[in-house]
């Protein structure tokens, strides 16, 4: 019997103890908040010896990625870290790993964007990097950003996968809060995370150009293959959770559902407000109405088969947006309108975005949006040209 032991972890620190525990050789990150407790404890680790790796600092995250990027194409296991803005600093090389097939792990504690400035949490930073080429996986709570990050190495680092990997979890809602999280003995994760062995690594006496120059006679050709690739990743993804599960004893899937078997009405969220959700869930059904919950845990590749399948049955679809999509709207509800077209066109979907800028969305929002998404429908009024509706705003 291995030892565990559930230990009080603020979100940041339990990220960094799976960033240790997998044993990584470089990291480097720019400190931003929400997400700098998680760079400080890791430069706290190497520093006092707990962690045998390299710190790079770097001056932005722009630079941070970069680094990664070329410590990665050298065979090392790579990890940063980053939020809102910084994210967004660091856009322009995050589709350089995804294109070059190099494993990097990331978090983001999610952020809202500026102007005007907020440190708070929702998903804008999210939503502006869904197109990059990731495996990217929501977290609801500490012990989920703990999992999650050590199943992203399992993950990226399979020769069948090699595809780079980040988890979001929610800034100050799970990075600045303290949780039980059940820590695993550290043989247990060596043993579920195996040596890592690039096989692309570059080496002086075999040397290899990588992202070179596309001209238009090949370059559809390698985003074609790109994309042919990372579809393939997801049996691989649910193969990891599923070894996870046997290990660990806590299992993950791309949809997750709640009070999900006889619901006509399905709310749909992404991360730490799934938990709020379910206890709305809860009291509406004790008042009678037959409401579940949906929570998309693998948010690209996005999980088509399995949401299909989770929401077949239902008659009303609430999804929660905590970004918005100007002169769209809800961009998750905007993906779920096109993931559901050809399937369930007889499907009521109503989005409403909340939550924007760290504003708390309490157990009578979620209740607020099921009973007026009924109202609507019932009224035949919501239209494309209406819009989501935008809850818990002063008018």
């Amino acid at each position: 019997m291995t030892k565990r032991r559930i230990v009080g972890l603020e979100g940041s620190f339990a990220i960094a103890e799976a960033v240790r525990m997998a044993n990584v050789d470089v990291i480097s990150a720019y400190p931003i908040t929400p997400q700098t407790h998680i760079v400080e404890r890791l430069a706290e680790m190497i520093a006092d010896g707990e962690l045998d790796a390299e710190f790079i600092c770097v001056e932005s995250e722009h630079s941070a990625m970069s680094a990664c990027v070329g410590a990665s194409a050298a065979g090392a296991r790579v990890f940063t870290c980053s939020a809102s803005q910084g994210l967004e600093l660091m856009h322009e090389v995050l589709y350089i790993p995804s294109s070059m097939r190099l494993p990097i792990v990331a978090v983001a504690a999610n952020r809202a964007l500026s102007a005007p400035l907020s440190v708070w949490c929702d998903h804008s930073d999210v939503m502006a990097i869904r197109d990059i080429g990731w495996i990217q996986i929501f977290a609801e709570n500490n012990q989920q950003a703990f999992d999650l990050t050590v199943c992203a190495y399992r993950i990226a680092e399979d020769k069948e996968v090699l595809f780079p990997a980040m988890v979001h979890m929610d800034g100050f809602y799970l990075s600045h809060v303290t949780e039980g999280v059940m820590l695993p003995d550290e043989e247990e994760v060596a043993q579920f995370i195996p040596d890592y062995e690039y096989p692309f690594v570059l080496d002086p006496d075999n040397p290899v150009s990588m992202g070179c120059y596309g001209p238009p006679f090949i370059y559809p050709e390698a985003k074609k293959a790109q994309e042919v690739d990372f579809e393939k990743t997801k049996p691989k993804i649910q193969e990891v959770w599923n070894e996870f599960g046997d290990t660990f004893g806590r299992s993950y899937s791309p949809v997750e559902e709640y009070q999900m078997e006889d619901a006509s009405i399905a709310l749909l969220t992404m991360g730490s407000s799934g938990e709020t959700a379910m206890l709305a869930a809860d009291e509406m059904r004790a008042e009678g109405r037959e409401v579940g919950l949906v929570r998309l845990r693998l948010w690209r590749p996005f999980p088509f088969k399995e949401f299909r399948e989770a929401v077949k049955d239902v008659e009303l679809l609430v999804v929660l947006d905590r970004a918005l999509s100007f002169g769209m709207g809800g961009p998750v509800c905007s993906e779920v309108k096109s993931a559901l077209y050809e399937k369930r066109k007889e499907l009521n979907i109503v989005g409403f975005i909340g939550g924007l800028g760290g504003r708390d969305i309490p157990i009578d929002g979620f209740k607020y949006m099921v009973n007026r998404a009924v109202e609507r429908v019932k009224a035949a009024e919501w239209g494309e040209e209406m819009g989501p509706e935008m809850i818990g705003v002063r008018e």
